[in-house]
This record gives structure tokens, C-alpha cells and sequence, in this order.
């Protein structure tokens, strides 16, 4: 007959790639890459034979800012997840 565990007790593994610090580097490395794509937009906006390429830098905006919100929230969900302990 096996042993039944209780989860109660267990503590949850973190990998390392979801852990605090990695998480707050990756926000820092994508709001370098949103900073990027911002100037970016700003000379395709310029000039007239960049212009039909504005699209790859608002790309990257979306892309780096849809992440960094990901990233955001589950930080905060985290945080909230300790507190209530």
C-alpha cells in the first residue's frame, strides 16, 4: 500500500528561470528593447522611406510591453501569494 503525502506541507518548487531576480532582469532587458523600438518609431516617423517599416518596431513595442505586464502581474501575484501565508 503506498503512502499517501500530504500537500499541505510541501513547499512549491520555483525553477530558476521564474525566480524574483531573473524576472526583474528581464523586465529591466525588455524595457531596454521598448526604449529601442520607441526611438525606432520615432525615425521611421522621420522619414518618409522608413515610413512603410514602422511596423517592425511597433511590433517590438507590443511584444516587450505585452511581456513586461505578464511578468509584472505575476510578480505581484506572487507577492500577494507570500503575504498570505
Amino acid at each position: 500500500m503506498l503512502l499517501e503525502e500530504s500537500p499541505v506541507f510541501k513547499r512549491t518548487f520555483v525553477p530558476w528561470y521564474d525566480t524574483t531576480a531573473v524576472c526583474i532582469l528581464t523586465i529591466l532587458f525588455l524595457d531596454g528593447v521598448f526604449l529601442f523600438s520607441a526611438a525606432g518609431v520615432s525615425v521611421a516617423r522621420m522619414s518618409p522611406v522608413f515610413y512603410h517599416h514602422i511596423w517592425v518596431p511597433v511590433l517590438l513595442m507590443v511584444a516587450s510591453g505585452g511581456l513586461m505586464v505578464s511578468i509584472i502581474f505575476r510578480l505581484i501575484r506572487r507577492y500577494i501569494d507570500r503575504l498570505r501565508r
